[in-house]
Formats: C-alpha cells, structure tokens, sequence
C-alpha cells in the first residue's frame, strides 16, 4: 500500500481553528505559514477590517510581480472534529484540508525554495478572510498598489485551470403588508403573501438547474418576518437571496448596486436592498501564462483542462483592474461541507506544476 506524506506543517495549520469570529486564530495561521517560509524575505504586514494579511517577496522594496501567489487561510466553521485531521488511504480529512490550507502551504513551500533563483519578481500574498467576501485581504492589498502580471490563486480545481468565475450579489427582498386579525383577513395584507409573489418571481425567471449549467442560479437562504402571533396577518417580511452570475449575464455583470436593485424590484414589485457585490472572474483563456500552466499541469500526469467555477473567489479582484488570475490548485471534494478531503495524491503533482511552470516563464 502506498503510503502520502503529511506533513507535520499541514497537520498543525489544519488544527487551527481559524474563522471569521477567532481573530487571534487568523493570526496564528497567518504567522504559522509564515514561519514555514523562514527568513530572508521582506514580509509586508496589512491589516484591515480586524483581518490580517501578509505580502512575502525577496528584497527590499515591493516590486511589480511578473508572478503572484495568492493563498486563503480561513476556513468556515466545522464541528470540533473537524479541526482534527484524519486520513483515510489516499485522502486526508478535516476542515480546510480542500478549501485551501494545503495548497497554501504548498504556495508557500514553492515561494520560499524559488523566489531567490528566479529571474523576475515573484510574490506570495496570504489573507484570512476569502471565506467572509475577500475585502479586508486581496482586495485591501490590491488598493493599497499591489500589482502583478499573472495571479495563480491556490482554491481546489485538481489541476485544472480555472479562468473563469462567477460574480455574486447577495440581496434581501422587502415586503410590506398590513397587520390584521387572522379571522378578518381582508382587512390587511398579508407581507408573507406578497413576499412569496416576488420570490416566485425571481425563481421563475432563474429556476435551480436540475444539473451543473453555466447560467445565473438564486438560492433563496432565509425568509423572517417580525410577526410571532399565529393569529395576525404579518406586516413585514424580508427574503435573502444568493445570486451567482456568470459575466455573460448583463442583468447582473458589470452593473453597479443601484442597477441590480432597480433590475430586481421591476421583476419583483418590492423594494430591494443589495447587501453585497462581487464582480464575475475572467482571464484570457488564450494567454502564454494560461498556456504554460496548463502545460505544467500536463508534465505533472494531470489534463490541465480550463474549467469554469461557480463560486465566487478573490480572482476578481484582480480581473476587475485587467489582471489575469487564475485559480489553481490540488484534488479534493466536500468543501464547506462535513467530509471535506484532501486528494494527497495530488499534492507533490501540485508542487512540481507550479514549479515548472515558473520554471517555463523564466525560459
């Protein structure tokens, strides 16, 4: 039977339980990895938000990376097991095993045995806060000047390129009604009632696929109203929706929050309240750097095909100022969820992809 290393990195970084609300655990992943790349390296330190993030790179002063590597090290909440790995043969379980602290690590690990040797400018940007919109790490770092050519972000894709992603909006639709006894119905109007309307609405003209499909989806997360009294008609109810949309899509692509809410309300008939916005992803698929990448991936035995993702994802921050970044990373399933696994078998493939392919932009 063959047996994949874990390392003992991987296994401390993994036990930490580092999400949004444990701001002390943020830091304690974030100085973990960084004390994985050791010294001999300007380590710039940002904070924002009450999130910590780090910039690594070799000399002195901050320069344009012809390269970066971007890496997550929050996970969202699990149960406490989940912070305890397990493997079972071939695929390392727990919390951030896929989503994404191994391939951070690996990120690491490549910065740290090349960035001296190579003939241009190579990065390593670490964030704590992809999982919470991405705002107070890349996107915080991008505002405050930093600049690359090419972004390899390390999220699962089993090596495969992903160059494009979906854009995300999360909204809440609020409905009005008028309070009334629950035996004299017609004296009121029912906020549930009306509210049902507008989500059938949305629904009806964004229907869940019966499989994967490349089009805008909606998932409507919650429904609340104020009322707690059986027999009353409700005055008041709020729906949270999840958007996800492809660029394609210019309903929703390439619009700001004002738009997308007046876009909604005609569909709806109620007031709409945008909470959050983030643009779809996209890099020229055509690229040399895309083209290099997927050829690494192909010397390490895996297709390197282009694959489109439909989660949301720091690339688009970078996309959104003409930055190509592409997402990049090893084999998995179950992200989010109680059986997230890491492939171990694809880590050492992963390791030496990436160090081909920044071998391939150096010739």
């Amino acid at each position: 039977m063959v047996e994949y290393a874990v390392s003992e990195a991987l296994l401390r970084l993994l036990a930490v339980r580092s999400t949004a609300d444990r701001p002390g655990d943020l830091l304690g992943a974030l100085e973990l990895v960084l004390g994985v790349v050791g010294p001999g390296f300007t380590v710039e330190r940002f904070e924002s938000g009450g999130k910590p993030s780090a910039l690594v790179y070799a000399g002195r002063q901050r320069p344009h990376f012809r390269v970066l590597f971007n890496g997550h090290l929050d996970v969202v909440p699990g149960s406490g097991e989940q912070f305890r790995p397990r493997r079972a043969g071939p695929l390392l379980y727990g919390r951030g095993t896929h989503d994404m602290k191994a391939a951070a690590l690996i990120l690491a690990e490549v910065f740290r045995d090349t960035a001296r040797d190579l003939p241009f400018p190579l990065g390593l940007q670490l964030v704590t806060d992809e999982e919470v919109g991405g705002y107070d790490g890349t996107a915080h770092q991008v505002e405050q000047g930093v600049k690359a050519d090419f972004v390899v972000i390390g999220e699962q894709s089993g090596l495969r390129v992903v160059a494009e992603s979906k854009g995300i909006a999360q909204v809440r639709l609020v409905a009005d009604g008028v309070a009334a006894h629950a035996a004299y119905p017609w004296l009121g109007r029912n906020a549930l009632v009306v509210l049902h309307a507008g989500v059938a609405a949305v629904l009806g003209r964004y229907p869940a696929p019966e499989a994967e499909e490349w089009r805008t989806t909606v998932n409507l997360a919650r429904i609340e109203t104020g009322n707690r009294a059986v027999n009353q008609v409700p005055a008041d109810a709020t729906a949270w929706l999840d958007v996800r949309f492809p660029p394609s899509d210019r309903s929703f692509a390439g619009r700001p929050a004002d738009e997308i809410a007046a876009y909604l309300s005609g569909l709806t008939g109620l007031e709409v309240v945008v909470d959050s916005l983030g643009a779809p992803h996209s890099a020229d698929p055509s690229s040399a750097d895309v083209a290099r990448l997927q050829a690494s991936a192909a010397a390490a035995g895996f297709s390197g095909a282009l694959l489109r993702k439909h989660g949301a994802a720091d690339g688009r921050f970078y996309s959104a100022r003409g930055i190509d970044a592409v997402i990049f990373g090893p084999g998995g399933a179950g992200q989010h969820g109680p059986d997230e696994h890491l492939d171990l078998r694809t880590l050492e493939p992963y390791r030496a992809a990436l160090i081909d392919f920044l071998r391939r932009v150096a010739s």
